[in-house]
């Protein structure tokens, strides 16, 4: 028996075939809790190869280009995909003036994401972000990315910050949350956020059979402490930190940080088996944000960060180890993802209920890309690989 909005809103489905692009895609947190949710994912472009990898080795039939997303042209895929999402790096925008406008973001990677929306014309965008857009630059960044989406034709549903410990995520995770619907059917429907999970999922279910998980962690690879690092870890308790630590411990182990005082609660931290984990991080042993298992004096593995990110066992992540542990620390939470791809399948079935969906249409294999510099005006198509882009959230 259903009693509660959180389980009724999982079991919606998809009315239609909902085509979808994704950008900036990562190891494919934001992606997979979408095609979980019921989206078709028609492309997925992204810059670092071994999160391309990792996406190819796991969905070898996602149609994933790897490269600069500069050198994309999507106008192929106009009217023909029908949701775009992707999570752009917060970066500051240069403005010639008082106008804060599209053009004003030229050269930063939400310019190219707003570049995609121009040519793909979807009915919905999403975009993610960390929570800091709001306050970036005095606020002028997110006032800039408002009158761009208003610019484009799109209207702007009020942002909104969504905590990951209220979607079934063992993690203590803040995303902004940014969605826009076409001018054309803004006004014949809502979008409705989802609902919140009625428990707060700690590390306890993240490792062990349980509410998320039907065994225990698998045992994977792993950092390790140096043996100086570990001497000083082993004194923290389950849930402490360096203020746990004999005084000369931690005045020898965090210098000059030490004379800060409060605020520096991530050194030598240890997790709390009976609370959600604070934020991953690109790696769990940095000496500022540190993520050392609740009860064994080591780092998190790899499959414990996985699964704090709620992504499924089987989900294999590719490149070395520090390749591995950034494409995790910098995903979207799967269940996170789920939680808001239902809520945008909703939204999707309200459309297609005003016969507004199109039926699925041909689809390019691979987008065209355009290169630039000595190859101006040449135009081909496959994998593209350049090395300057800045890695994403």
């Amino acid at each position: 028996m259903l009693n509660t909005n959180w389980e009724q809103e999982a079991i919606v489905s998809p009315s239609a075939v909902y085509n979808s692009v994704e950008l900036f895609a990562g190891a494919g947190g934001l992606a997979l809790g979408m095609e979980k949710a019921g989206f078709n994912h028609v492309l997925l472009n992204e810059f670092d190869k071994f999160a391309c990898q990792t996406l190819r080795a796991n969905r070898p039939n996602w149609n994933v280009v790897e490269g600069d997303i500069h050198n994309i042209d999507f106008s192929p895929y106009e009217g023909k995909v029908h949701f775009l999402s992707g999570g752009f790096p917060c970066q500051a925008f240069s403005y010639a003036g008082k106008r804060l406008g599209f053009e004003e973001t030229r050269g930063t990677l939400f310019f190219e994401m707003a570049r995609a929306i121009k040519e793909i014309q979807p009915l919905v965008f999403m975009a993610e972000n960390v929570r800091g857009l709001l306050e970036h630059d005095n606020g002028r960044t997110l006032a800039t990315i408002r009158n761009v989406i208003a610019e484009l034709g799109y209207t702007l549903v009020e942002p909104r910050v969504l905590r990951a410990i209220q979607y079934n995520v063992p993690q203590k995770r803040e995303r902004l949350i940014l969605i826009a619907i076409r001018n054309d059917i803004s006004s014949h429907v809502s979008f409705e956020w989802p609902d919140v999970c009625c428990d707060v999922r700690t590390l306890r279910d993240a490792f062990f059979k349980g509410a998320l998980y039907d065994k225990d962690v698998p045992s994977s690879d792993g950092q390790q402490y140096p043996q100086s690092k570990k001497r000083v870890m082993e004194l923290v308790p389950e849930g402490g930190d360096w203020r746990d630590l004999p005084e000369d411990v931690a005045k020898d182990y965090m210098k000059g940080s030490y004379n800060l005082g409060g605020g520096k609660t991530g050194m030598a931290r240890r997790l709390s088996m009976d609370e959600p984990s604070l934020t991953l991080t690109c790696a769990p042993a940095q000496k500022q944000t540190e993520r050392c298992h609740p009860v064994e004096t080591r780092p998190l593995s790899v499959r414990e960060y996985a699964r704090i990110q709620t992504f499924p066992d089987e989900w294999t992540f590719c490149g070395n180890l520090s390749a591995q542990y950034k494409q995790i620390g910098n995903a979207v939470p799967v269940n996170l993802s789920w939680a808001i791809g239902r809520s945008l399948i909703r939204l999707f079935n309200q459309i297609e209920s005003m016969g507004l969906i199109r039926p699925a249409e041909y689809l390019p294999s691979r987008p065209k890309t355009v290169l630039h510099g000595i190859f101006e005006g040449m135009v081909c198509e496959g994998t593209i690989k350049y090395e300057n882009q800045s890695d994403v959230n």
